[in-house]
Parts: structure tokens; sequence; C-alpha cells
């Protein structure tokens, strides 16, 4: 029996909604993660590469390190840009499993 959607594909939808939310549009493209844990949480860091272009993706990507992004069973502990080359964007994303 599967508990749903993984931190990954919860985190990709919730940046499609928050940009969308902004008035921006922005697609995902190299997607991936890995386990995280320190001595009290355990989560997963994932990089993604998003594209998009615009005065609302400008605004959207400049909030989005103080966003509120909600997902289900997970906190989103720490949000980075890393890169910008044109219209791609790297972000470095911490979620933490909720217990």
């Amino acid at each position: 029996m599967s508990g749903g959607p993984d931190a990954a594909t919860l985190l990709e939808r919730r940046l499609r909604i928050a940009a969308e939310a902004a008035g921006a549009v922005v697609s995902v493209g190299e997607a991936g993660w890995t386990r995280w844990a320190s001595a009290t949480f355990v989560g997963a860091r994932h990089r993604l590469t998003l594209s998009g272009a615009g005065v609302a993706f400008d605004a959207w990507l400049a909030a989005l390190p103080e966003a509120d992004l909600p997902l289900r069973g997970h906190l989103v502990a720490d949000v980075a840009v890393v890169a910008r080359t044109g219209k791609d964007v790297v972000l470095e994303v911490l979620t933490v499993e909720e217990r």
C-alpha cells in the first residue's frame, strides 16, 4: 500500500502551484534528491532545474527562499537559488519529514 507521492513529487507540484499563484510560468527540468539526516531530523536534499522568464518569474524567484511551501508530511526547511543561466535556475531545497 502506497503512502502517496514522495517529497520530491510534492515539491515539484508545490513549486508549480506557487509560481502560478504569482503569475509566473515555470517548468521543471532535471530533478533529483538524496536522503539527508541529522541527529534529530530525517529528510531529503533536492536539486531542481527550473525554467521560466519574465518579471513575474523573477519576482517569484526572489521571494522563493522566504515562501511558505506546504507539503503533506514534510516541511520545507530551506530553499536556495544556487545558479542562474538565462532562463534556467538551479534550486537546492531541504525537506524534513514530519513525525
